[in-house]
């Protein structure tokens, strides 16, 4: 079993790789694409949306074809301001505009929705229930993520994007815990303990986080 993930950004470069080594350990990660033999998985960071459709989507799909070992090649991005849906459309209209064949290897698009902060606000634990301080309790009283599905939040007042607010709504629950988190050095979403929260927020409430639930999904089918 040998799987190629590309993805969007520097944080999910840093996160897919500590979360495969907890649920898939047998997988063992190469430097280049060509390395792999079996049970192996190379995995790149496109740095960015568009050109991880536009540019580094169709080059990973040479690199599989110039192999020929690649079981499943998986696309990770971001939702941002669109749907799940229209992102998923972006990449099939890219596949047929420019003629793109993966041959025998299965395409896997995770939408992040919205991006990947979001899925780290579905950890109950980290949340404080009754927060004291500003700006997390005016975040909790316009939406309690411990108890709503983070993927459906809005964007607070003041914020352009949905994801600029995910990501600092992520940053307020940290600060109150005492714990660090960049873009560059997730911290603790990286541990073992951590994504297991995310899997039982998932157990405990089922339909929610689906985008977070086809990773898992594809996991437990690998």
């Amino acid at each position: 079993m040998n799987l190629y993930f590309l993805v969007e950004g520097k944080t999910e470069a840093k996160v897919y790789p500590a979360w495969l080594s907890h649920l898939l350990p047998t997988l063992t990660r190469v430097k280049s694409y060509d390395e792999v033999e079996r049970n192996n998985y190379f995995l790149i960071s496109a740095q960015g949306y568009p050109c991880i459709i536009d540019k580094i989507f169709p080059k990973a799909i040479e690199d599989i074809r110039n192999n020929g070992k690649y079981n499943y090649l998986v696309l990770c991005l971001d939702a941002d301001e669109d749907t799940v849906s229209k992102r998923q459309d972006e990449i099939h209209k890219c596949i047929r505009e420019k003629k793109l064949e993966l041959g025998n290897t299965e395409l896997v698009i995770i939408v992040q929705n919205r991006c990947i902060e979001t899925w780290f606000l579905g950890n109950r634990k980290v949340f404080l229930r009754h927060p004291q301080t500003q700006p997390l309790l005016d975040y909790t009283r316009y939406y309690d993520v411990a108890d709503k599905d983070p993927e459906n939040m809005g964007k607070y007042k003041g914020f352009a994007t949905h994801a600029k607010f995910h990501q600092a709504y992520l940053k307020a629950i940290f600060r109150a815990r005492r714990i660090s988190y960049t873009k560059r050095n997730p911290g603790d979403v990286l541990k073992e303990e951590y994504l297991e929260q995310l899997r039982q927020r998932l157990r405990d409430k089922p339909g929610q986080l689906p985008t977070l639930g086809q990773f898992l999904q594809l996991c437990d089918k690998i």
